[in-house]
């Protein structure tokens, strides 16, 4: 059983590593870190990727993470797990958006602020947040909604008008993101009025927990 896991760091923006060292201790080390970006028409002069959810495929190839206020998802090749390869990116909204409030002064990674984002005729509200990769590997469900009060505070429309479900087709074989443009789950028409869904499980057990329910008839997985 491999002795080594990663943990995604929300503020700072940062993946560390953390591992049993041949002496037995448990050690870490940093081996992604995403820049801030400097930015005016924000809460402050600086904006963090703010890191909110991670996972890791089942095949222990690849690992995901989102950046709620920057609005990207990443996916890293991880078979050389002390240098995680950057293979696919993709912009779902977020707060550096043109045509919004906040303009970006410097960035050490884009040359341009991403395009708003659109399915099915309509614009993605807020940023990626919690995913769940399906047991394939191939399809990564995103929704928005982070927590209530964090959610009218970063992104009001997106607290006003409900959040919002989507997928990323994966390329599991040599690495890529890209945005499906035919599914779309919009809580803002819910019956009830619009809903803040916080994330996607799948009945049994999934990628995210790695832990299999045994009336399911899948075979554990500890």
């Amino acid at each position: 059983t491999p002795t080594e896991g990663y943990v995604g760091c929300a503020l700072s923006s940062t993946v560390f590593r953390f591992f049993r060292a041949p002496n037995g201790q448990w050690e870490a080390e940093k081996v992604i870190s995403i820049p801030p970006k400097k930015v005016t028409g924000w809460a402050m002069d600086t904006m963090p990727g703010l890191i909110t959810d991670i996972l890791i495929s089942l095949d222990d190839r690849y690992l995901y993470f989102s950046n709620w206020l920057h609005g990207d998802i990443r996916q890293y090749d991880i078979t050389d797990r002390r240098n995680p390869k950057l293979v696919g990116q993709v912009f779902l909204g977020g707060s550096v958006c043109k045509g919004g409030s906040v303009k970006v002064t410097s960035d050490p990674e884009l040359k341009s602020q991403p395009d708003p984002v659109y399915v099915k005729g309509q614009r993605l509200r807020g940023g990626p947040q919690m995913i769940q990769l399906s047991l394939d590997g191939k399809r990564l469900y995103v929704t928005t909604s982070l927590f209530a009060k964090w959610d009218d505070q970063f992104y009001p429309e997106l607290a006003k008008e409900g959040c919002q479900m989507y997928i990323l087709d994966v390329n599991n074989v040599t690495g890529g993101l890209s945005l499906n443009p035919n599914f779309l789950v919009d809580f803002g028409k819910e019956p009830q009025g619009p809903m803040l869904a916080h994330e996607v499980r799948y009945p049994g057990g999934d990628c995210s927990s790695d832990i299999w329910l045994a009336h399911t008839g899948v075979k554990n997985k500890m």
